[in-house]
């Protein structure tokens, strides 16, 4: 039974991952654009200018969606081809890997036809900075920038989450992705109540952000890109980010491209300096199709590694947890037939 669970687990998961690559995100009715509605709402409810109330904010925002993800396990633990269909219900849902590529293609379709006004507007379905004074190149480093972190956050970590537990780890990552989105940001109203959505946000991609970097260090040929130089580039930038996760990214994207990613960064009401990325010139339209290549193949080696999780190391990991468990379980009965 145990088998045949993780064989629909992994089944899935490549088959919510072809249908995002087939369909990208519903035009309407999206699951997670409902859930930020509801997630906003309940803000609105019980808003504090303090952690406590983030804490809170966070715990139920987070909590629902991995209940809810626990109650359609429990329903299906012994019907694979149901715990399957939801499996890949959850994973097409939270996927966001084709509207990242095309979102590139089109961002470097306007550029290389000097649209400036289109690739301005267009920018806001990438990142929240500030695009009205863009030029191109400033247009090309936020793109490939933002195609860098969100191949982890889009793609790599619900894939990550979902080999590691399944549709309550693909829903409660999400939830917590989004509401980072949402609140998770440096404003006055943020400060201190989007800190626990941050922190949480930061600590599941932990993981996730340093095999994105791997990841696109292993697969840069195929953009073409320089696999060394994207070596030597991750290894040195990557912690120079003020994100303890998206340097791990960019720096492998910038080395793979060639190019220098980093600077300053406006956003509507505030702005940013960072660190720089990478020895080259700065981005141009032409790379923003080889990082979406770049993207796409990441995307299918994160897909490998998920499906393989289950039948091999998840197997491992799970009976090591059960047998601490029967540990732990005749520990407890021991004591209690001494006494």
């Amino acid at each position: 039974m145990r088998q045949a669970t993780a064989m629909a687990n992994a089944a899935g998961l490549v088959t919510g991952y072809a249908l995002d690559s087939l369909l990208g995100d519903p035009r309407r009715w999206h699951p997670v654009a409902g859930f930020g509605r509801a997630a906003g709402a309940l803000e609105r409810r019980i808003y504090r200018p303090d952690r406590s109330a983030g804490a809170a904010f966070t715990a139920l925002a987070v909590g629902a969606p991995v209940l809810l993800g626990l109650a359609a396990t429990l329903a299906t633990r012994r019907r694979p081809l149901a715990r399957a269909a939801v499996v890949a219900a959850g994973t097409w849902t939270v996927l966001g890997g084709r509207t990242l590529r095309h979102e590139s293609t089109v961002m470097a379709r306007a550029l290389r036809d000097g649209d400036l006004p289109a690739a301005r507007r267009r920018l806001n379905h990438l990142c929240g900075r500030d695009p009205s004074t863009l030029d191109e190149p400033e247009l090309a480093r936020a793109t490939v920038e933002s195609v860098a972190e969100n191949t982890s956050d889009a793609v790599v970590a619900p894939l990550v989450w979902g080999a590691v537990a399944g549709l309550p780890g693909l829903l409660g990552y999400r939830a917590a992705n989004t509401l980072d989105a949402m609140v998770g940001h440096r404003s006055p109203r943020y400060a201190r109540f989007g800190t626990p959505a941050a922190r949480l946000d930061d600590l599941l991609n932990l993981a996730p952000a340093r095999l994105t970097g791997l990841l696109t260090i292993a697969v840069a040929p195929a953009a073409p890109g320089d696999r060394s130089s994207a070596w030597r580039i991750w290894r040195r930038d990557r912690n120079d980010h003020p994100s303890p996760n998206a340097g791990q990214c960019e720096a492998a994207m910038a080395g793979a491209l060639g190019v220098r990613l980093g600077g300053r960064n406006v956003y509507f009401g505030r702005t940013e300096t960072r660190p720089f990325l990478g020895d080259g010139p700065r981005p141009e339209a032409r790379h923003l199709r080889r990082a979406a290549r770049i993207s796409g193949a990441v995307g299918l080696a994160a897909l490998g590694l998920a499906v393989a999780y289950p039948l091999t190391a998840g197997r491992l990991v799970n009976a090591a947890a059960r047998s601490v468990l029967r540990g732990v379980g005749n520990g407890l009965a021991r004591r209690g037939s001494e006494r």
